[in-house]
């Protein structure tokens, strides 16, 4: 199956709109010429610096332009965030991911500090992946001299819909730092949301431009968004879960070598609804008590999750 980065719009529409039981066939086909059955990595995100941003990101209840339930706090300090990951790998995971509220990281004794945690992190023997905001390439350098694996930066939607949602930066502001995170020699983790109020087209439009980067993501996080009171997408409505279904067959289609992540928006739904996602080509999830600010099933609940469908859980890289 050749490995594609030219993409029209077109193609990946049919495909998202194909009948759905072939759509999951053909995704779950993709999977399995690809990745191993049955093997679902578990990733853990600590939210080492909560609240406060500057961005008016509309679905974000970390965003200081909107009044909601979290309130902004400090960053954590080193034994906190080296337990949090520890407790992490004990329940499974291999992927410890560290989140800042941030715009953008500056330059400094904040900046030193992360890049020490993400070593200690890396030496306890899992994958590191961080998601601080826009990185200049100097910075993407530092990161990766620091020993860290893989850097977040969704697209979270189409370019035409983007400032719909957010004003603070551009789509380019993102391009920019997937760019500089790729030229230094980071993997690439990029996806976004869906259920802000975005078309079929939009969602398709976030798909061509990750499907024709080249080389792809390493790692596509999908999100079904969680409606927090307050924020501007305070009251949407949650979508069904074959919207999702869709999007991560069509992703693992177009983008076949790619972790496709099943991430927010998992707590409350039927374990036939997961179970779908995960035959559609999902292959990692996150775990844990919270994701971000917004409750998450932890580990003894995705445990049981596993144990009835037969997933095994992924080993590190």
């Amino acid at each position: 199956m050749k490995i594609r980065s030219d993409w029209k719009k077109e193609e990946i529409r049919e495909i998202y709109d194909s009948p759905l039981l072939e759509l999951i066939y053909r995704g779950a086909s993709t999977h399995r010429a690809f990745h191993p059955a049955n093997q679902v990595q578990i990733c853990n995100l600590i939210s080492v610096k909560t609240g406060g941003c500057s961005e008016n990101c509309k679905y974000c209840p970390q965003s200081a332009h909107y009044k909601t339930d979290v309130q902004a706090s400090s960053m954590m300090k080193e034994e906190e965030i080296l337990e949090l990951a520890q407790k992490g790998l004990d329940g499974g995971a291999t992927r410890i991911c560290l989140a800042t509220a941030w715009r953008s990281p500056r330059d400094g004794a904040q900046f030193d500090f992360l890049l020490r945690v993400i070593g200690k992190i890396r030496d306890l023997g899992a994958e590191v992946c961080c998601t601080f905001g826009m990185l200049t390439e100097r910075q993407a350098i530092r990161l990766k001299e620091a020993g860290l694996y893989a850097y977040n930066h969704n697209l979270d939607t189409s370019r035409e819909f983007y400032s719909s949602i957010i004003t603070t930066r551009t789509y380019e502001d993102r391009i920019r730092t997937l760019d500089a995170v790729q030229k230094a020699g980071l993997l690439v983790c990029s996806g976004g949301i869906i259920g802000m109020g975005e078309s079929i087209d939009d969602r398709v439009g976030m798909l061509q431009t990750l499907a024709n980067r080249s080389p792809h993501p390493t790692s596509v996080p999908l999100n079904f968004l969680m409606p927090v009171k307050g924020t501007p997408l305070g009251e949407q409505k949650p979508l069904p879960v074959w919207d999702m279904v869709r999007m991560i067959a069509t992703a693992r289609i177009v983008m076949p070598q790619a972790m496709i992540r099943l991430t927010a928006g998992r707590l409350g739904r039927l374990a036939e609804e997961q179970a779908l996602c995960f035959l559609a080509g999902a292959n990692s999830i996150f775990s844990g008590e919270k994701l971000l600010t917004r409750p998450n099933p932890d580990f003894q609940a995705d445990e049981l999750l596993f144990d009835l469908l037969g997933i095994i859980p992924m080993e590190a890289k």
